[in-house]
């Protein structure tokens, strides 16, 4: 029987194939650990948890390739850290370790691969040099952002018009963005913030950045399937 799965771009159950039925690949978005999972956090991973051994099950474990990532280098983990007067390091490791042994409880399986965001620094600075080498984005006041009008097929996917975009980033235009659109990738840290030198200064990544480096490093730039939560 085959398996058919909602196809986020055209809106409908398809039967899925993969590229390759000798390597299926998936990729999650996993959790920002500045606290403790709640009840959506598991929700997404028992999801494709199911997905994962299904995939298995009808592909063989050997061709499933399932990553997912912790994001270990985010907004949220430093106020959680200033917050309980606590270390980003073991603020993280405490909550990744919650985590696991949470998700474990629910009886998922672990993935294959999960990578930190802050293992992958370097390759986040490669990504966005080659994305303001081609255009998609630029450096302002420090920041790098990423040009929604430079990409014709944004918000396919997630089914957002560019007006419905714009509506949403109303609320607080940053004077550094050419569109109320754009979205940043790299953002500049003071001397109380987690940074890394890069050729716009003392900074971190913003968070949109991440995954697309690790599940190009472990999955290729084109892969089967992209899930995690609804944010």
């Amino acid at each position: 029987m085959p398996l058919n799965l909602y196809n986020m771009l055209t809106r409908r159950k398809e039967p899925f194939e993969p590229l390759d039925r000798e390597r299926v690949r998936l990729y999650v978005c996993g959790p920002t650990v500045y606290d403790r999972a709640h009840i959506g956090n598991g929700r997404a991973i028992v999801v494709f948890d199911v997905l994962y051994r299904l995939l298995r099950d009808i592909y063989g474990r050997e061709h499933v390739r399932y990553v997912r990532n912790i994001t270990d280098i985010e907004d949220k983990i430093n106020a959680a850290a200033r917050k309980n007067n606590e270390p980003i390091g073991a603020l993280t490791a405490r909550t990744t370790k919650a985590f696991h042994e949470d998700m474990a409880a629910l009886g998922n399986l672990l993935p294959d691969i999960e990578p930190r965001a802050t293992e992958y620094i370097p390759q986040m600075i490669a990504m966005i040099e080659r994305l303001i080498e081609s255009r998609h984005a630029y450096v302002a006041e420090g920041h790098v952002l990423f040009s929604v009008p430079s990409d014709p097929h944004y918000g396919q996917l997630s089914g957002r018009s560019r007006d419905d975009m714009i509506a949403g980033a109303r609320v607080e235009v940053a004077p550094y963005k050419r569109d109320p659109a754009d979205f940043v990738l790299w953002k500049p840290s003071d001397a109380e913030t987690p940074g890394w030198d890069s050729p716009w200064g003392r900074g971190r990544p913003g968070w949109h950045i991440e995954c697309s480096v690790m599940s190009e490093m472990h999955l290729g730039e084109t892969f089967d399937i992209h899930g995690g939560g609804l944010d």
